[in-house]
């Protein structure tokens, strides 16, 4: 299953610039991949992952602005139609499972 996490963060001042940045650099050590400047996805291996991942989120909160989780299969991943720079790209493959015995 796949995270996307979006969110509207206020910028109008320098405490807010920062709490914005700082949200956005967290998000990154945890381990989310920017697709947009307030769009980040991850892929995870389950309900509990997910679950891990929303709690890690949520303390890591900025005062201000609104945060959205999203959660999708990796069958919604691979329909997702994609265009950049006018042109229609192939759709991303799901990452390979890494199975340890």
């Amino acid at each position: 299953m796949w995270m996307l996490v979006t969110f509207d963060l206020p910028v109008e001042t320098k405490t807010q610039r920062y709490a914005a940045t700082r949200f956005r650099q967290r998000l990154l050590d945890i381990g989310f991949e920017m697709s947009q400047l307030s769009n980040y996805l991850r892929f995870c291996s389950g309900k509990e992952q997910f679950e891990s991942y929303a709690r890690q989120i949520e303390s890591i909160l900025p005062e201000w602005g609104d945060i959205y989780i999203f959660q999708f299969t990796d069958r919604q991943y691979e329909n997702i139609i994609r265009f950049s720079d006018q042109a229609r790209k192939r759709r991303k493959k799901n990452p390979d499972q890494l199975a340890l015995f």
